[in-house]
């Protein structure tokens, strides 16, 4: 079982940069497949990004690729997200989620229903 705490939300400008942390207990983090998921006012939770457990091959979605970044630190159990170039559409809660899923070697999975665990979310809000 993995417990699990994000942080770094918060209010940006249009066009800055934010990096989002999502800290894990217990001693197994680095046997999880990792992934983001937002949830905008009236929409469904959608996957953001995803990382595998090894080797630490990353998935994203189309509307973010290129702008926003996962990366994890198996020493510290830490999962993050870098995100830069933010636009308005890009706020929501965002959840960071842990997968036990095995589909292959670096897997990287994009449906809720592939994720276990859940943190509580952080806001982060874009301003025009």
């Amino acid at each position: 079982q993995v417990q699990l705490v994000e942080s770094g939300g918060g209010l940006v400008q249009a066009g800055g940069s934010l990096r989002l942390s999502c800290a894990a207990s217990g001693r197994t983090f680095s046997t999880y497949n990792m992934g983001w998921f937002r949830q905008a006012p009236g929409k469904e939770r959608e996957f953001v990004a995803a990382i595998s457990w090894t080797p630490s091959r990353t998935s994203y979605a189309d509307s973010v690729k290129g702008r926003f970044t996962i990366s994890r630190d198996n020493s510290k159990n830490t999962l993050y997200l870098q995100m830069n170039s933010l636009k308005p559409e890009d706020t929501a809660v965002y959840y960071c989620a842990a997968s036990s899923a095995r589909a292959g070697i670096g897997y990287t999975p994009r449906y809720s229903s592939e994720y276990s665990y859940w943190g509580q979310g952080t806001q982060v809000s874009v301003s025009s």
